[in-house]
């Protein structure tokens, strides 16, 4: 005993309060880092305690998770569990590239963050009915809604089908390019009349109409073949007002907003032509032609138009390009009761198409 006191006074004072510093960073770190950990569990789609869940009974998912035609093989284990990838982000929400390692499909996960979110209990009825009617939407030139999740802390999960092969915003800029297969007259029409015949689904093919609201050259989506799908229809019924209100302050920024516009609340089928003018005008031309909230038919003639599309390289005759932008124009008119139906869109297209 007498040995061992002698061992320890012998010490130096300065490394035992070397070791007692060592300690102490040690214990500081490791605190630290569970507070890390935490903070993003909190809000990862993916944490921890949000795979935990995955080991509670079926009967628990099927609670939680809404699935619609074409998600039949979806669960929550596959969603919270499937390696992700961001490929958009908005002031309201993050879009994630989803990989499902069961099934192995690739899907589009939309997360609405809580904060921009419409506040509605996860079972109200108000919810169900804007979900099921989402849900319900089926058409071939719609991307449909194939699930919808709900979490605890009150995000919200949007499942789509993935389409990998860019949208329209990205064609227009290959039209401005001269890119050949783009600038090919067929392609633009048949572009147009898809996204015409989507729309007019959702106008009145529905048991109750549904807005768009959100209609731009970002949100039609294009296959390998430029067959076009419509995306976003509807989100701003699942967002609160300020939240929708930024939606359409960016869609004024951009162009497709309808003058007569001030709340998002206030949207139409006639705004929805607004938007749908504005996209054809683009296409037409090849370029953006729009912004800061001027109206197109104000500052826009059809000789200007003519000049800017150049019938010879579209493989199309003047007065079919003619026939096209006073359609656009028509709908694009800064008075909603001057612009046509889709399904007289429609009509007029089948026209210039002949």
């Amino acid at each position: 005993m007498r040995k061992i006191l002698i061992l320890v006074v012998s010490i130096p004072t300065t490394f035992l309060i070397g070791i007692f510093i060592i300690l102490i960073l040690i214990f500081f770190c490791r605190r630290t880092t569970t507070r890390t950990e935490t903070n993003e569990s909190q809000y990862n789609v993916e944490a921890p305690e949000s795979k935990q869940e995955c080991s509670d009974s079926e009967e628990t998912e099927e609670e939680e998770l809404v699935i619609f035609h074409g998600g039949e093989d979806l669960t929550i284990c596959d969603i919270l569990e499937a390696p992700g990838e961001v490929i958009g982000k908005s002031s309201y929400g993050t879009l994630y590239k989803a990989s499902l390692q069961r099934s192995g499909k690739v899907r589009v996960l939309r997360f609405l963050r809580p904060l921009c979110a419409a506040v509605v209990r996860s079972d109200s009825k108000e919810l169900n009915d804007v979900i099921e009617s989402l849900g319900f939407v089926k058409h071939d030139n719609l991307v449909p809604l194939l699930g919808f999740y709900v979490g605890n802390r009150g995000e919200k999960l949007m499942i789509h089908p993935f389409f990998g092969s860019g949208n329209l915003s990205q064609f227009i800029k290959f039209l401005a390019g001269g890119d050949v297969e783009s600038n090919k007259w067929s392609n633009i029409l048949s572009i147009t009349i898809g996204i015409a015949k989507g729309l007019d689904h959702l106008h009145t093919g529905m048991q109750k109409p549904i807005i768009h609201g959100n209609l731009k050259s970002k949100n039609v989506l294009l296959d390998s073949s430029f067959k076009p799908r419509v995306s976003d229809f509807g989100l701003h019924l699942l967002l609160n007002l300020p939240a929708a209100q930024k939606i359409l302050e960016a869609s004024a920024l951009e162009g497709y907003k309808a003058p007569e516009l001030i709340k998002m609340k206030e949207v139409s089928k006639e705004s929805d032509v607004y938007s749908f003018g504005v996209i054809m005008l683009e296409l037409v031309s090849g370029r953006e032609l729009i912004s800061k909230n001027i109206a197109a038919g104000s500052v826009l003639d059809h000789n200007k138009l003519l000049d800017l599309c150049r019938p010879d390289i579209l493989g199309v005759t003047e007065e079919c390009v003619v026939e096209y932008i006073q359609l656009a124009m028509s709908c694009s008119s800064p008075s909603p009761s001057l612009r046509p139906s889709f399904k007289q869109v429609l009509r007029k297209l089948e026209e210039v198409k002949k």
